[in-house]
């Protein structure tokens, strides 16, 4: 597919066909894909959780979503066969421009006017998203409630040092699955956001 047409298609996707599992050997592309994103001083610092088997990803929307019945969203995204959490590592960052290239001595968090460690994680996201339309796969990208975090973490051993900056749910589009409300607002145009010279 061409990568024009792989941007126009890109949409999330939030119902899955159950019995259509993601190939092993696309799983690992989105994966490879992810980890060409850019990163400030090829820091890297990120990390990915896959979630593939059942008890995996049951075992995640009990901590992310908690108990109750699911409604027709959540009913809907649990189908997805896949699921993978990027993770941001901030001390890779600090680490890593401390080193004599660049130039810093010391660790300090306000040299950083946003924090790249989420930017970057959230560019290897994209390209996860990216190489699932370009592999005939449904994706969306969604977050993991604040006050679900600390769940989620015990779930799967996450450590402290590390993020999750949302998930993303992989798998082969179903039945069920439907544009988002929010689409009738329209896509705002280049002329509405862009600002060429001058604000």
């Amino acid at each position: 597919m061409e990568f024009a047409e792989v941007v126009r298609r890109r949409r999330m996707v939030r119902d899955y066909d159950p019995d259509r599992p993601v190939p092993p050997q696309v799983r690992e592309r989105l994966l490879e894909h992810a980890i060409r994103a850019p990163s400030a001083g090829f820091s890297q610092g990120w990390a990915f959780l896959v979630l593939e088997s059942p008890d995996e990803r049951e075992r995640f929307w009990a901590a992310t979503a908690g108990d109750g019945a699911p409604d027709a969203w959540l009913t809907r995204m649990r189908r997805a066969p896949l699921l993978i959490v990027p993770l941001s590592h901030k001390a890779t960052y600090l680490d890593r421009y401390a080193e004599p290239d660049k130039g810093w001595t010391d660790r300090d968090e306000r040299r950083w006017p946003v924090p790249y460690w989420d930017v970057d994680t959230g560019m290897a996201a994209l390209l996860i998203l990216l190489t699932a339309v370009d592999e005939g796969l449904g994706a969306c990208f969604f977050g993991i409630p604040p006050e679900r975090i600390t769940a989620f973490r015990d779930a799967f051993g996450v450590p402290e040092a590390y993020r999750p900056i949302g998930c993303i749910s992989v798998g082969y589009p179903g039945a069920e699955d439907r544009r988002s409300p929010s689409l009738r607002r329209g896509r705002r145009g280049t002329d509405e956001v862009v600002h060429r010279g001058r604000w």
